[in-house]
């Protein structure tokens, strides 16, 4: 019988190419979306905190805030792609359509009211590995990124598949805390993969 597969998911691009112009103006393109992101977070810290009372007494977090959540995830994601030089092409704003580097997470499903109630702390531990040794890492591999890609036209590979490991074990400790996913964050997937009519977020217009 197999296990389902991690239900967290980076889609991972794997074009290595860089423009160069783009790569050196990297961080002012970021600002836009840095605005736009920090105000989507607030509202998303407020669904956060109505989801976990929700969760809380009903057991399951509603479609609903599930999807704004996700949404909030997916747009992050594509904007630290973005601006850690793992991904080139421009992010749309929010999270509608595709993206180079791009998130998929399953349809909400029932949770223990238990650990809904104390997420909190048992997300701690992946929290300490976050924030004192992922974010960090992958903080060097967007320097090293942008000097090389500013010479080369091109990341290397060992540092895209680095930085998409951190990118990933980090979106996954965030879905984890933010009530999206009821498992616990693990590094990698396993083998079975639930069908496409069954995840939270279908590619959208």
């Amino acid at each position: 019988m197999s296990t389902p597969a991690y239900p967290v998911r980076l889609v991972e691009g794997q074009d290595l190419e860089r423009s160069r112009l783009t790569v050196f103006f990297r961080l002012f393109l970021l600002i836009p979306h840095v605005i736009v992101l920090w105000l989507y977070g607030i509202a998303a810290g407020v669904v956060v905190i109505i989801a976990w009372f929700a969760g809380v007494f009903t057991g399951r977090i509603p479609d609903g805030l599930h999807d704004f959540i996700v949404g909030y995830l997916r747009y992050s994601t594509r904007v630290t792609a973005y601006g850690t030089i793992l991904a080139d092409p421009f992010p749309p704003f929010g999270a509608g359509g595709s993206y180079a580097v791009d998130l998929e997470i399953d349809a909400p499903v029932t949770q223990s009211r238990l650990t809904i109630f104390f997420r909190t702390i048992l997300v701690i531990p992946c929290y300490v590995l976050v924030a004192y040794a992922l974010q960090p890492l992958l903080g060097l591999i967007a320097i090293g990124n942008w000097f090389v890609a500013l010479f080369t036209g091109r990341v290397p590979e060992g540092l895209q598949r680095l930085g998409l490991f951190c990118l990933r074990f980090n979106t996954r400790t965030l879905a984890y805390f933010f009530l999206v996913n009821p498992r616990y964050p693990a590094f990698g997937d396993t083998p079975a993969s639930l069908p496409a009519n069954q995840r939270a977020l279908p590619p959208l217009p």
